[in-house]
């Protein structure tokens, strides 16, 4: 069995991105940590192969992204299109939302990742 979850060599690179969260990362995290959004568990900043997700559900085998700017260009599409690609092949499911909709509509993208939960 291949190991995919949390390589070791990612550690510190995890650690920092946890530890300097973008101001919509924070708030979303905020409500989604300790279980809060039905008594679902999300880690931040968890790895998948060589990437790093923002927000990760394994109950739901799924990845929350926030994209800013640097999404929003051709190779940020590209780049993009392979993570998904990728996390789907290995069984998890992606949902993006655009940074400035957790300030506009935090509660909006609450329910999104809500009705995105397997039984809903």
């Amino acid at each position: 069995m291949t190991i995919l979850n949390n390589l070791p060599h990612k550690k510190d690179e995890r650690r920092a991105l946890r530890n300097n969260l973008k101001p919509p990362e924070a708030k979303l995290w905020s409500a989604l940590k300790s279980g809060q959004l039905s008594g679902r568990k999300f880690r931040r900043q968890h790895s998948v192969g060589e990437f790093i997700l923002d927000f990760y559900c394994p109950q739901e085998k799924l990845a929350v992204e926030l994209d800013g700017a640097g999404h929003f260009t051709a190779s940020g599409n590209l780049h993009d299109a392979a993570r998904t690609e990728y996390l789907n092949a290995v069984g998890i499911r992606v949902i993006r939302f655009e940074n400035k909709l957790i300030w506009s509509a935090l509660e909006s993208v609450l329910q999104t990742i809500e009705s995105s939960f397997s039984g809903r």
